[in-house]
C-alpha cells in the first residue's frame, strides 16, 4: 500500500478538495417515489407516543439505578450497573439522535428539552453534535466531508478494537470539551459550525465541566466514587450500546456514492432493540427520508423496500457480514461489501426522484402568473411550482372550519435556504414547513427561520385565488 492509498478523513485535507471537485458535497441524492399523500401520513408526529417511550426509557433507568443502589457492596451490582449504563450511555443516542432531528416529538420544546438531556448523558455538546450531524446527512460517508465516518480506511484489527472499547476514545472527547470550554475551538469544528453559533460551543463546554466537577466534589466529600458511578462514569461503561447498534448503519459500505442505498444498511430486529434503538434499524430509510419520525419508520419501509436493496434477517447476520468486509478491507483498502440486489428503478437515471408534485406555471392576464388549480392542491399539503428557471412552493394551510373553509394558500421559495432542498419534498405541520433534508424549519406565515441548521428566513410571495385558479404576481411581501 503507498501514501496515495492512505485517505485523509480530516475535513480540512486534501479528500475534502477532492470531494467538492468531484461534485459530491451538498449533492442531490436518490430517493424512491412514493406517493405524496402516504408521505404526509407518515411525516405525521405525535407527543403521546414519543412520551410514552421517553418515559418507559426514564423509568427504565431510574428502576435500575435504584436496583444499583439497593446492591451496593454485592455482586448484583455489577449486573445492575451494567443495565444502568446501557440506558443511561447507550440508549440515551437514539433518543438524542430523534429528538435532534425534531421528528420524535410534535412540540419543538419537548424535542430539545431530551435533546439536551441525552446530549450530557452521551458528554456530546448539543451544538457541536447537531451541526455535525447535519453535514453527516449532507454529506453521508464522503470522505474529507463526513465527521462521523466510524471506519476510516484502511482498516485494522486496532482501529476496529479502538471503536469497539469506547473507554479509548470517551477521554478525547473530554479533552475536546475542555479544549472548547476555553475558546479553543478545533478545525473540523469550525468547518461544518456556522461561526455565530461558536459562544455556544463554549458555554456548553463550561456547563459540562463544571456539572462533572461538581460530580468528583461529591465523591471526594463522601469518600466514594459511587455518585460519578450514577452521573458521568455510565457514559463510559454503557457506550458499548451505542456502538454495538450504531456500528451497523454504515460500517464496510461504499464511500463516496450519492445513493444511500449502497452506504447505508437496513437491519431487521427483534422488538426489544428496535424499543432501545427507536428504530433506527431501518437507516436507509430514516436517511433518505429524516422527515419520517421513528415510530413510522416500519411502515415506511413497508412502501418503499422493494427499491431498496434486501435488509439483513438479523443484528447476527448483519455483523457477520460487516466483519467479513473490514477483515477485507485490511488487505485491500478500496474493497466495499457487495451489493449487487438493488433493484432498478424508474427514473434511476436521475440523482433524485421527486414525490411531489410538479406545476409549470404559466402567465395570466393583468400580470399575474397561474400557478394552477385550487381544487388540486389538499389542504395541508404542498406542490413545487417551477417558473422559467425559478422554483417555488405553493402550500394550502388547513383552514378553521368556520373561518376559512378552504384553507389559506401559501407560496414561498422553493429551496430551503440553509441545504437547497426542495421544501415541496417537506412535511407541512400546521403552518410549519420542514426540510426534506436536515429537518430546519419555517414559519409559513412570516417566514421565519425556526429550528436549525436553517437560519436565513424563507421569502414569501403575494398569492390569491381568482376564478377557482391560485395566481400571483411573484413579487415578496414586505
Amino acid at each position: 500500500m503507498t501514501v496515495a492509498d492512505v485517505r485523509d478523513y480530516s475535513l480540512a485535507g486534501v479528500d475534502s478538495r477532492f470531494a467538492t471537485e468531484r461534485g459530491l458535497v451538498e449533492a442531490e441524492w436518490f430517493r424512491p417515489p412514493i406517493d405524496p399523500e402516504r408521505l404526509r401520513e407518515l411525516q405525521v408526529r405525535s407527543n403521546a407516543r414519543a412520551a410514552r417511550d421517553v418515559l418507559a426509557w426514564f423509568g427504565l433507568i431510574g428502576l435500575f439505578g435504584y436496583l444499583a443502589w439497593a446492591a451496593l457492596g454485592t455482586w448484583w451490582a455489577f449486573g445492575a450497573f451494567f443495565v444502568y449504563g446501557a440506558l443511561y450511555g447507550g440508549v440515551a443516542d437514539s433518543r438524542w439522535h430523534e429528538c435532534g432531528h425534531g421528528t420524535a416529538f410534535a412540540s419543538k420544546r419537548l424535542n430539545d428539552i431530551v435533546y439536551y438531556i441525552a446530549s450530557f448523558m452521551l458528554l456530546r455538546q448539543p451544538t457541536l453534535w447537531r451541526w455535525s450531524h447535519v453535514r453527516h446527512h449532507t454529506d453521508t460517508i464522503i470522505v474529507g466531508r463526513d465527521p462521523e465516518i466510524g471506519f476510516p480506511r484502511p482498516s485494522s484489527l486496532s482501529k476496529v478494537l479502538g471503536v469497539y472499547l469506547p473507554v479509548l476514545i470517551l477521554p478525547k472527547a473530554v479533552w475536546r470539551t475542555l479544549q472548547h470550554a476555553v475558546g479553543r475551538i478545533d478545525a473540523d469544528a469550525r468547518d461544518f459550525i456556522p461561526e455565530d453559533e461558536l459562544p455556544k460551543l463554549k458555554w456548553e463546554s463550561r456547563v459540562y465541566i463544571a456539572v462533572l466537577a461538581g460530580v468528583a466534589v461529591w465523591c471526594v466529600a463522601v469518600g466514594s466514587i459511587v455518585p460519578a458511578l450514577f452521573i458521568g462514569l455510565p457514559t463510559f461503561y454503557g457506550a458499548w450500546l451505542v456502538v454495538f447498534f450504531g456500528i451497523l448503519q454504515h460500517a464496510g459500505l461504499r464511500e463516496d456514492v450519492l445513493d444511500h442505498r449502497y452506504n447505508t444498511r437496513t437491519v431487521y430486529m427483534n422488538p426489544v432493540f428496535r424499543f432501545l434503538y427507536n428504530n433506527m434499524n431501518y437507516h436507509v430509510e430514516h436517511h433518505i427520508f429524516p422527515t419520517v419520525p421513528y415510530y413510522a419508520l416500519p411502515a415506511l419501509h413497508q412502501e418503499v423496500k422493494g427499491f431498496l436493496a434486501p435488509a439483513d434477517r438479523s443484528t447476527f447476520s448483519a455483523y457477520r457480514r460487516v466483519f467479513a468486509t473490514l477483515r477485507c478491507q485490511w488487505r485491500n483498502p478500496g474493497y466495499d461489501e457487495p451489493r449487487p440486489d438493488i433493484p432498478e428503478a424508474e427514473g434511476m437515471g436521475r440523482s433524485f426522484v421527486d414525490t411531489g408534485f410538479v406545476t409549470w406555471a404559466g402567465e395570466c392576464h393583468d400580470g399575474l402568473v397561474d400557478l394552477g388549480a385550487a381544487e388540486t392542491l389538499a389542504p395541508g399539503s404542498v406542490r413545487r411550482v417551477d417558473h422559467g428557471k425559478d422554483t417555488y412552493a405553493l402550500y394550502r394551510l388547513d383552514g378553521d372550519a368556520a373561518e376559512n373553509p378552504a384553507g389559506v394558500f401559501v407560496l414561498s421559495d422553493g429551496l430551503c435556504t440553509h441545504g437547497k432542498a426542495h421544501l415541496a419534498e417537506g412535511a407541512v405541520l400546521d403552518c410549519v414547513v420542514e426540510c426534506p433534508k436536515h429537518n430546519g424549519c419555517f414559519d409559513l406565515l412570516t417566514g421565519e427561520a425556526l429550528r436549525a441548521p436553517a437560519k436565513e428566513p424563507l421569502t414569501l410571495y403575494d398569492v390569491k385565488v381568482h376564478n377557482g385558479r391560485v395566481v400571483s404576481r411573484l413579487t415578496p411581501r414586505s
